[in-house]
C-alpha cells in the first residue's frame, strides 16, 4: 500500500485502489495531536517506530476515556483492558517539527472483546503517516482475566459502531484481527 496527497488519496492498495480518502480519515474523532521533537527521530531522520507505538497508545487511552473507561472507572471498578493483537502499516516519514494527529474508528465488539483501528495524519503533510489496527480486551484486573465490559460502556461502544458503520468507506483492515 501506499499514500498519494496528488488525488486526496489517503490509503491505497494496489489491487484495490484508493480504500480511504485523507478526508475521510479526517472526519474521523482526533484523539491525539503531538508536533514530534528531535528525540523522537532514528538514524534515518525520521521517527523511529517505537514512537508510533507511543502515540497510538496516547491516543487509545483518549479513545477509552470517550466510552467510559476511565482511570477512575478502572480504579474503583478494578477493570482494565488487555491488548490481543495489533498490526501497524507504515505509509509516510514523520519528521521532527512536523504535527500528527491520530484518528480513531471503531470496528466491532462482543460481550468481552473490541476491534478498532487508529489512523496517524502526518497534518504538516497532509498525508497518512500510519494505520494501527486493534483487538483488545475488557479485563478484571482481580482475576486477571478477560470479563465483559459494564452495560454503560457497550452502550457508548455500541454508539461508536452504529455511527462507523454508516461511513461510506470500508475500513482498510488487515484481514487477520477478528472478534
Amino acid at each position: 500500500m501506499s499514500t498519494h496527497t496528488e488525488d486526496n488519496c489517503g490509503i491505497s492498495g494496489p489491487q484495490n485502489g484508493c480504500r480511504a480518502t485523507l478526508a475521510q480519515i479526517e472526519a474521523l474523532p482526533r484523539h491525539h495531536g503531538e508536533i514530534i521533537p528531535e528525540t523522537y527521530l532514528d538514524a534515518m531522520g525520521h521517527m523511529n517506530v517505537r514512537w508510533y507505538m507511543a502515540l497510538y497508545d496516547q491516543a487509545t487511552w483518549h479513545f477509552f476515556e470517550t466510552i467510559g473507561m476511565t482511570p477512575d472507572y478502572f480504579q474503583t471498578c478494578n477493570a482494565g483492558a488487555f491488548a490481543l493483537r495489533q498490526f501497524i502499516q507504515y505509509f509516510s516519514e514523520i519528521r521532527a517539527g512536523q504535527t500528527i494527529g491520530v484518528r480513531t474508528r471503531v470496528l466491532g465488539r462482543t460481550d468481552k472483546r473490541f476491534h478498532f483501528m487508529h489512523f496517524m495524519i502526518n497534518e504538516t503533510t497532509a498525508q497518512v503517516a500510519s494505520s494501527f489496527e486493534s483487538l483488545g480486551t475488557h479485563a478484571d484486573l482481580k482475576l486477571r482475566r478477560s470479563a465483559p465490559f459494564p452495560g454503560f460502556i457497550t452502550e457508548k461502544i455500541d454508539a461508536l459502531i452504529g455511527r462507523d458503520s454508516r461511513l461510506d468507506w470500508e475500513a482498510p483492515v488487515c484481514g487477520v484481527l477478528n472478534l
